[in-house]
């Protein structure tokens, strides 16, 4: 089932929610990203302390004969976790990181060849703690239309961009279940073409939606 009833909005209207979203108060408040399963999320939290931290880039196109896109990645299917899946670029902080911004745009360069300086930050959101043992922070950043990506081959399998307005449109996200210690759990996902977006790449781009969103409210 859908998360929640939308009005069809025009991607321009997207695109600058998304940015009146960043300049608000809004935009600021860096609220934790739960997990959709309640108890996945407080075994989580309760484990905090003890997580690596990450970050990762949501690269979003400059908008364009009213068209914006955010850009995605499918993992490679050779790599230990997550394999196959749906993500964002960005990885786990390193000591020469000054900040988790520079984690995720470092990431994004080495996994798909996004320099740093093609990326203007607008933002980030506040971190997601994951049960694989990693606090996550999204980081927000307007690119140009016509860049090309260069996928690492080792961590990378395909880049692609789904629509802006669809990212954005809380009422596209469907609630469903995976296994996950030998009990059901809840999840999120949002479905672009072939590609199923979920996990926790879901979760994150939900609550940007959701407080997109608000913020327009």
């Amino acid at each position: 089932m859908s998360i929640d009833s939308s009005i069809s909005i025009p991607a321009s209207e997207h695109y600058q929610g998304l940015l009146d979203f960043f300049q608000s108060a809004g935009g600021n408040t860096q609220d934790s990203i739960p997990h959709p399963d309640r108890e996945i999320n407080a075994m989580a939290m309760q484990e905090l302390d003890s997580f690596r931290q990450a970050a990762v880039l949501i690269p979003v196109t400059r908008l364009r004969d009213d068209e914006s896109h955010v850009v995605l990645t499918v993992r490679s299917a050779n790599l230990k976790s997550h394999a196959g899946q749906i993500s964002l670029p960005g990885g786990t902080t390193e000591p020469e990181d000054v900040d988790e911004t520079a984690t995720a745009l470092r990431e994004s360069e080495e996994e798909i060849g996004l320099k740093s300086e093609q990326v203007e930050v607008i933002g980030r959101l506040g971190e997601m703690a994951l049960p694989s043992g990693f606090r996550v922070t999204p980081v927000v950043g307007i690119i140009e239309n016509d860049l090309e990506f260069n996928a690492c081959p080792v961590e990378v399998a395909d880049v692609f961009q789904a629509p802006l307005e669809l990212v954005l449109d809380p009422n596209a996200y469907m609630q469903s279940s995976y296994v996950y210690r030998d009990k059901e759990r809840a999840v999120l996902e949002l479905h672009y073409e072939d590609y199923r977006i979920w996990g926790a790449t879901a979760a994150i781009l939900y609550h940007l939606a959701t407080g997109v969103r608000r913020n327009r409210e």
